[in-house]
């Protein structure tokens, strides 16, 4: 697959299929979020997941329920996490960019486009949730207190194909100064 094709064919789903997705193309997944790049290489995305109907059924009770019910057949469920204080922090704790802990998410921003798009190219859809009960899922998965919980990506074989949704323009979002 083209990356463009990848591009322009990933879409948000919310309804899934309820084939189980193999461990190895979870693997698949996060082996390509890996290869993202991070501040100073510091990689600090980790991933939790849930890789069954049965657990992922006990995890819809984390989420509220317009998420539940976009995601009830998905197979899957990844919680992706960052470890605190290290992307974008110097190694006395301070601040290294003015955008103070926004580098740590910006990382797994990264890696998690990563990881939707293989889903794509390898047939499974994929949806991003950002409303979720924190203590909940850190307890679900026993996440400890240095990781911060940043996102819940549902992924399974989606049971529709929704439409693009209206892209702003190049000229609607750029300023070019030339000289």
């Amino acid at each position: 697959m083209e990356l463009n094709e990848c591009l322009e064919g990933r879409r948000s789903i919310r309804k899934f299929m309820t084939d189980e997705v193999s461990r190895e193309k979870i693997e698949e997944m996060i082996k390509a979020a890996i290869l993202a790049p991070s501040w100073k290489n510091s990689q600090v995305s980790r991933y939790y997941v849930t890789s069954s109907i049965e657990k992922t059924k006990e995890f819809l009770s984390c989420l509220p329920e317009f998420n539940q019910n976009s995601i009830q057949n998905a197979p899957v469920v990844v919680v992706s996490t960052i470890v605190k204080k290290r992307s974008g922090f110097e190694r006395d704790g301070s601040y290294s960019s003015h955008l103070k802990d926004g580098w740590q998410y910006f990382d797994n921003g990264l890696q998690i486009q990563n990881f939707c798009l293989k889903a794509y190219e390898l047939g499974l859809g994929t949806l991003i949730m950002g409303i979720y009960d924190v203590d909940k899922i850190r307890e679900f998965f026993n996440i400890p207190d240095e990781e911060e919980i940043v996102a819940v990506v549902a992924v399974g074989y989606p049971a529709e194909e929704p439409q693009m949704p209206k892209r702003k323009t190049v000229e609607d979002i750029t300023k070019f100064i030339a000289g």
